[in-house]
């Protein structure tokens, strides 16, 4: 099932450094950590407030995007902990650096 020319993210959103984890994937990536964020993701996320976007990959085709976020949930915590930390070791909420940023001209 591949469709080109589109993007699919593959995520890591996190309660706090080192905290609850929760892998997703999604087409949108800035609507769905907003879900994250404002609590509307129901189960899981919304109970151990995983709202802090800790980790994310690019995937142009759809297939590949879920099998990598498959594979992450298969794997142990520790294992996610040392990719999140090789890209981002201060665990910092990634969201605004996914937002457009203004450019100060009128």
């Amino acid at each position: 099932m591949r469709v080109g020319g589109h993007s699919f993210w593959v995520y890591i959103v996190a309660s706090g450094p080192c905290g609850w984890l929760y892998v997703g994937m999604t087409n949108d990536l800035i609507r769905r950590i907003d879900e994250h964020r404002h609590g509307q993701i129901d189960g899981y996320s919304r109970e151990r407030g995983t709202d802090r976007l800790v980790w994310y990959e690019h995937h142009r085709y759809v297939d590949q995007a879920i099998r990598r976020e498959k594979r992450l949930k298969r794997w142990l915590r520790p294992w996610k902990f040392a990719l999140i930390e090789q890209a981002n070791p201060h665990w910092t909420d990634l969201y605004a650096t996914l937002l457009p940023q203004p450019t100060g001209c009128p």
